[in-house]
């Protein structure tokens, strides 16, 4: 004490004034230091660890519990529940954060405003990202497309590697990565080739005019209808549909497998030709006759008489 108070009087003064400034709640740094302020601020500071430990804990618990609900009930999709899930634990590590403030006596009324004012403007600056996380919450939701499916979609067609809550992930016809936000998913038609079990393959197959056309007919029906992917229920189809310039087209509709459509729909193309070549059933294709004139030919003829 001896030595402080050898101290120049400037300093010493200095001192003083900076232990009575007020720094906290009202209260000097001479106040603070006082056992019972420690004791007050030391249980402040238990009472935030608890606060804080039992909101991870219960934010942790309840996320769980989201998430099991979609892995005990396979009608609800895991990426929408995981979603929800976190949704939960945030909000609740925000009231905690909220609480622990409170316990040290500071105002939370002005920090809620001033949160409320920065997500305003972050939410403005990202509307686009926050349009494709809402739209993949809607696909998520009502489940126009899953993981596996074949579809086109925004011009892509493949089969769908992923969802996430920004962007769906396709594999093309080529094997190529294609990421397509959700906004132009969501706000496109959705062809969904997966959807159902079975669908109508389609063919146009052309004979010459001077074929029978009853026998044309029973060679395309049995050779169609021999092959096991071929679906007796829906009924097939098989008519004259066009008479073309230089052939009689019939068209054939049959029902079969959705992951069989495309190798059945090439494979009957083959058969089916070959079958009418070993029928001899001709199978024409165009032909065109060129007449060439020649102006002088006249005045060749005149001249030679």
């Amino acid at each position: 004490m001896e030595q402080l108070e050898e101290l120049p009087a400037g300093i010493w003064d200095t001192i003083k004034s900076s232990f009575s400034m007020e720094i906290y709640d009202g209260k000097s740094i001479a106040d603070l230091l006082t056992l019972e302020t420690i004791v007050g601020l030391a249980g402040n500071i238990f009472a935030a660890l608890v606060i804080i430990t039992l909101g991870f804990i219960i934010s942790g618990f309840i996320r769980r519990k989201i998430k099991r609900l979609a892995e005990k009930h396979s009608s609800l999709d895991d990426t929408l529940f995981d979603f929800l899930g976190n949704i939960v634990r945030y909000g609740i590590l925000a009231f905690t954060c909220l609480f622990v403030l409170n316990t040290f006596g500071i105002q939370t009324t002005s920090i809620i405003a001033v949160i409320g004012a920065a997500g305003l403007a972050i939410g403005l600056a990202l509307q686009g990202t926050l349009s494709n996380v809402a739209a993949g919450v809607m696909i998520i939701i009502f489940r126009p497309l899953k993981i596996g499916d074949f579809v086109a979609v925004n011009d892509v067609m493949g089969t769908v590697k992923e969802i996430t809550l920004n962007f769906i992930e396709i594999a093309d016809m080529s094997n190529v990565r294609v990421v397509v936000p959700n906004s132009e998913v969501w706000g496109n038609t959705i062809k969904n080739y997966s959807s159902y079990d079975t669908r109508r393959a389609e063919w146009t197959f052309g004979v010459g005019y001077g074929v029978n056309l009853a026998k044309a007919e029973e060679v395309i029906m049995e050779t169609v209808m021999a092959d096991p992917r071929s679906k007796d229920e829906p009924k097939p189809f098989l008519q004259v549909n066009n008479l073309g310039s230089s052939s009689v087209d019939f068209l054939m509709r049959v029902w079969c497998s959705s992951s069989d459509y495309f190798q059945y729909q090439a494979d009957m193309k083959r058969k089916v030709k070959e079958a009418l070549d070993a029928a001899d059933i001709n199978i024409p294709f165009p032909t065109r006759t060129v007449v060439v004139e020649r102006p002088d030919a006249e005045d060749d003829a005149g001249a030679t008489g």
